[in-house]
Order: C-alpha cells, then sequence, then structure tokens
C-alpha cells in the first residue's frame, strides 16, 4: 500500500543554513554540493543523527551542471547519515526546496517514511558555462566517426562563433523576458509605484538586520567560507538611498523594479529535518511546527491571461478553502520577495473583489492583511535568494517564529517561481 491506516502528522523539529552571500564573492570557489553536503552535515551534527538512515533526503538546484545529476544523492554520502539513506533531485526553481518539504511531508503523513530532511541549494557563482549546439553537434559527429577521416571532418568545420560561451540567464523560454521584465508589467498592471516598493524594501533590511542583531538566526545558520551573517543585509540604507538607484529592467521613466528592491543574485543551501510525531518523541525532539497543508499552482502568463508571478494567490486562495480558514487567521506571513512588486501585487489582488471574483471564483475578496505580521525577520530582498534554498529557509525561520510565540497560532508561506509557478504552505504551533 502507498498508505499506512492512518494520515500522521508531520512535525517540523529544525533547520539549518550556511549564511546567503551575494554571487561572485565569499562562496565564489565552491558549487551546490559543497554547500548542500555542509548544510546536510551541519543537520545530522545538530540532532545526532550520524550513521542513522532517514526515509529520504529530498532537495534541489535550480541551477546546476551534469556533473550533478545525482547531486543530492551525492551529498547524503557525504553527510553523516547511513549510506543506505535514499537521495532525491527535484527542480521547481525558487520553489524547489519548500516543494521538497511538501513532498517529504507527504511520505511521512502517509506512512511510508517517519523522517527525512528536505532543502535546495544554488550557486550563481559556479554555474554551468556552455557552448553554442553548433559546436556540441561537431564534436558528437566527430565521436561518432568511424575512421580518422570522419572523425577530423566535423572538427574542420569549427569556426570562432562556435567558441562563444552561453551564459545562463533567468529569462522565461516562452517569452524571452526576464522574470524582472515580467514584474515590472504586473507593476504597471497593479499600479505598484516605485515609492511602495522601496519602503517595503526598507523594512525588510531593517527587519533582518534586527534578526541578526537580537541573535534570532544564531541557531539557524552556520558559519561557512569565513562567513558568519547573510552579507547582502544594509543596516545603513535608507529611502533616499534606494530611490537614488536606476531601474534596473525597464530603463525609460516608468520603471520602478531597482536592484535595491529586487532579491540579489545570491549562493546558499538551507535544508529542515521533518518527521512524524512518534520519532520525534523517541529521540526527545521537541516539534517547533506542525507542517499542515502546502498548495502549487500555475497561471498562464505565456497567453497574457495572467502576470508571471502571481499563482501563489490562486494557490493561498485554494489551500484557504482545504484548511478551511481566512487570509486573516495568521500570526505570520512569509511571502517571499522576488521583488518587492510581487509582494504588492499578491496583497493587491487578494484585496480586490474583482480579481477575487472574476480570476479566484470567490464571492467575496481574501482581504487584507496586518502588515506587522509580514516577513517579521526580514524577506529575501534583504537576506538574499540562492533560488532553490529560499523555501525551506523560510520553514526553519517559520517554524521557530511559531514556536518562541506562545500565542501565536499558524502562518502562512507563500513563494512565486520562474514558469509562473507558485508554492504555498501552511506551518501551525503544537
Amino acid at each position: 500500500m502507498l498508505a499506512g491506516p492512518a494520515v500522521r502528522r508531520v512535525a517540523v523539529i529544525g533547520g539549518q543554513r550556511i549564511p546567503f552571500a551575494r554571487a561572485h564573492g565569499a562562496y565564489a570557489g565552491v558549487g551546490n554540493q559543497d554547500m548542500l553536503t555542509a548544510v546536510l552535515r551541519s543537520l545530522v551534527g545538530k540532532y545526532a543523527l550520524e550513521g542513522q538512515r532517514l526515509g529520504d533526503v529530498i532537495a534541489g538546484a535550480t541551477i546546476k551542471h551534469s556533473r550533478d545529476f545525482n547531486l543530492v544523492r551525492e551529498c547524503v554520502l557525504s553527510s553523516g547519515l547511513d549510506a543506505q539513506t535514499p537521495g532525491l533531485d527535484i527542480q521547481r526553481a525558487c520553489g524547489t526546496s519548500l516543494e521538497a518539504a511538501i513532498l517529504l511531508g507527504n511520505k511521512i503523513a502517509l506512512g511510508q517514511i517517519d523522517a527525512g530532511l528536505a532543502g535546495g541549494v544554488d550557486s550563481i557563482s559556479d554555474v554551468p558555462i556552455v557552448y553554442p549546439r553548433s559546436y556540441q553537434q561537431k564534436l558528437l559527429r566527430s565521436h561518432r566517426g568511424r575512421s580518422l577521416g570522419q572523425r577530423l571532418a566535423p572538427l574542420l568545420g569549427l569556426r570562432p562563433r562556435d567558441f562563444r560561451p552561453v551564459m545562463p540567464a533567468v529569462v522565461e523560454p516562452r517569452t524571452g523576458l526576464s522574470m524582472g521584465e515580467h514584474c515590472e508589467q504586473m507593476a504597471k498592471t497593479w499600479q505598484v509605484t516605485r515609492e511602495a516598493q522601496d519602503e517595503l524594501a526598507l523594512a525588510s533590511h531593517r527587519k533582518a538586520a534586527a534578526a541578526w542583531q537580537e541573535g534570532f538566526y544564531a541557531d539557524l545558520v552556520i558559519g561557512y567560507e569565513g562567513l558568519d551573517t547573510d552579507n547582502n543585509v544594509r543596516s545603513d540604507t535608507s529611502l533616499e538611498k534606494l530611490a537614488k538607484l536606476k531601474p534596473s529592467f525597464d530603463r525609460s521613466a516608468s520603471g520602478t523594479l531597482t536592484a535595491g528592491n529586487s532579491t540579489p543574485l545570491t549562493d546558499g543551501a538551507s535544508a529542515v529535518l521533518l518527521a512524524s510525531e512518534d520519532w520525534a518523541k523517541a529521540r526527545g525532539l521537541p516539534v517547533l511546527a506542525w507542517l499542515g497543508y502546502g498548495k502549487t499552482w500555475a497561471v498562464d502568463y505565456v497567453g497574457g491571461h495572467e502576470g508571471l508571478l502571481m499563482a501563489p494567490v490562486y494557490a493561498v486562495a485554494a489551500m484557504l478553502k482545504d484548511a478551511g480558514l481566512a487570509l486573516q487567521d495568521f500570526d505570520f506571513y512569509e511571502i517571499h520577495e522576488a521583488f518587492e512588486a510581487q509582494v504588492l501585487c499578491t496583497l493587491a489582488a487578494w484585496e480586490s473583489a474583482d480579481y477575487c471574483r472574476e480570476r479566484l471564483g470567490l464571492e467575496q475578496p481574501l482581504g487584507s492583511i496586518d502588515r506587522a505580521k509580514l516577513n517579521v525577520k526580514g524577506g529575501s530582498v534583504a537576506i538574499g535568494h540562492p533560488f532553490a534554498a529560499t523555501g525551506t529557509r523560510i520553514v526553519a525561520s517559520l517554524a521557530k517564529l511559531l514556536a518562541q510565540s506562545p500565542h501565536a497560532r499558524r502562518g502562512l508561506i507563500s513563494v512565486c517561481t520562474a514558469g509562473g509557478m507558485g508554492v504555498t504552505a501552511i506551518l501551525e504551533r503544537p
């Protein structure tokens, strides 16, 4: 059977990550396997898992080398876990590690496994650089040649253009537009101002700086490669400084997205330990939170029906229906700040009666949230955003928030992704 006799609750035991670093800086000399292995090793040590077999380790990277086809399994073999622990690579762009947590949670809930690790990693400093397809095809034709002449002929046809590297880009293949260009379109549709984006970015930096100063991240982040804190947090920024930055995507006078109100290119890794209640009790491990609900959605951004990064709006609406909750029934909201414009578009959509009726099929708008409960320990604009690592970074932080807040009941997670998709989840306090 795929399921046991009863559905079990899924416990978030805790998480770890390395400091998130701006690309081409502190982690320029390491790659995905190095970073994810460091995080897994840290979790194994933190929870005394050395030599133990876990049910599964599910993680992934948005950008990885072909040599990393079995990335997670290789990291598991260097983690200190029993070598019989399996590893699974997945990829759902920026939602990768949150999706990993949901998939792992499903296995635990259904009784297939008792415990496992979910995570994600991404390196912009160690991206694969490939060459044009023309070069690849000539090399393969040479490889298939049976005689010396057949092997040499394709190589004699090489031209200088064949050696021009093709760098990876955050561009949607179906539209040719970058994520930032798509988000500029969304900002114009929802009439989101530059000033509102900068204000949210300033709040993100201030909250993240305060969280680091108060020690909130002390047991969630391990030092790595000489770095002890996220190096993108700007405690000294201001609205005046943010206002001086030029638009990054629409460079005309109407452009609103800048380097200050958008996430920086970032390297990093994160992971969380999930388990059944019985497994945690048997080891004396306290439960920080329950992973209660998860939902994934996609929108038609290619046909122009919806903005690229609006899928979480739909996912949250459907998830709230599953849970029988209202948008206001949360003590914390973790909305991934891919761009502050995306967060503001999401909030505006939930507040719009017309949008909720026509797009979400709701009789009433989902309504507004208390902004004081939004990304209270900083968001991705300040902390950074290694694409696949952000989801479990949020899960670990939110679980700790719930555990240390006696009057809190639950928190909501919303992550937008490339490809017009979104991943959302609900954590509940034990």
